[in-house]
């Protein structure tokens, strides 16, 4: 049941017109949040502004293609000028492989716009966002990630490299951002019946997806701040137990776990 929890305070999702983007928007407005929405349709984000009004919070919806550095820009400013500083930025907008389908017979230019769509478009969003947050002291940062990141997948190529090294770059910047207060988080939905997903051959026999709502509440809690002690981490809210995971938040940081690293092959390995 809506709390209202957010009030007061300021979203900005990417591919915020479809998918998870949509529920998760929708999901913060619930909970009073001012919602900013970017995606490349409009007719779709106004689709889901209505959504959010119904809820009775504000928004505003703003197209953009956040591969672009300008546009991006833009779409910031707008959401900064209409609904004020930005609290929580949801890094949403993805793509996927075309086909499954090993490198060498992959399309370039279809394999690269997955590379720029994925993690050029968040480096956007983060270089115009993060200033702001840096400057107050204060904010969040979800990036929507995935198991394919923590795993090599010959089908997949351009999604897995793509997302393994948003990993990385929320990695790079965790030490940092601690010092300003500002958190971020790389969350793995898992296996939802979005478009994208059910369009993947890999699942074309699925019978068990997860839970759209309950990835929606996983990202309200990180809105709130429930995983904040996991700053800089990983999260799969399709497997972990995350109760648990927040528990353990001070032996993961001391085993350095749940982030990218280079596994010794013995104690004489020179880059153990």
């Amino acid at each position: 049941m809506p709390t209202g929890s957010l009030t007061g305070q300021v979203a900005l999702v990417t591919g915020a017109g479809r998918g998870l983007g949509r529920e998760i928007a929708i999901g913060l407005a619930a909970e009073g949040m001012a919602v900013g929405l970017v995606g490349r349709t409009h007719q779709t984000l106004a689709e889901t502004l209505r959504e959010c009004a119904r809820r009775g919070a504000r928004g505003v919806a703003v197209a953009a293609d956040v591969t672009r550095p300008a546009s991006v820009r833009e779409a910031v400013r707008a959401v900064a000028r209409d609904l004020g500083p930005i609290d929580l930025l949801v890094n949403n907008a993805g793509q996927v492989d075309a086909s499954e389908a090993p490198l060498w017979e992959t399309d370039p230019n279809q394999w690269w716009q997955v590379v720029e769509t994925n993690l050029r478009g968040p480096y956007n969003l983060l270089r115009c966002v993060l200033p702001g947050m840096v400057e107050r002291g204060r904010g969040r940062v979800v990036n929507l990630n995935s198991g394919f990141a923590l795993r090599p997948d010959p089908h997949y190529t351009a999604y897995a490299t793509s997302k393994a090294a948003l990993l990385r770059l929320s990695d790079n910047l965790a030490d940092s951002l601690a010092e300003h207060h500002v958190v971020v988080l790389d969350i793995s939905p898992g296996a939802v019946a979005t478009d994208m997903t059910a369009a993947m051959p890999m699942f074309r026999d699925m019978k068990s997806w997860g839970s759209v709502p309950y990835v929606v509440a996983v990202a309200v809690d990180a809105a709130r701040g429930r995983f904040d002690a996991l700053h800089g981490r990983f999260i799969h809210a399709g497997r972990d137990n995350l109760e648990e995971l927040v528990g353990l938040a001070d032996g993961i940081r001391a085993a350095d776990a749940r982030t990218l690293r280079l596994r010794p092959y013995g104690p004489g390995d020179p880059m153990g």
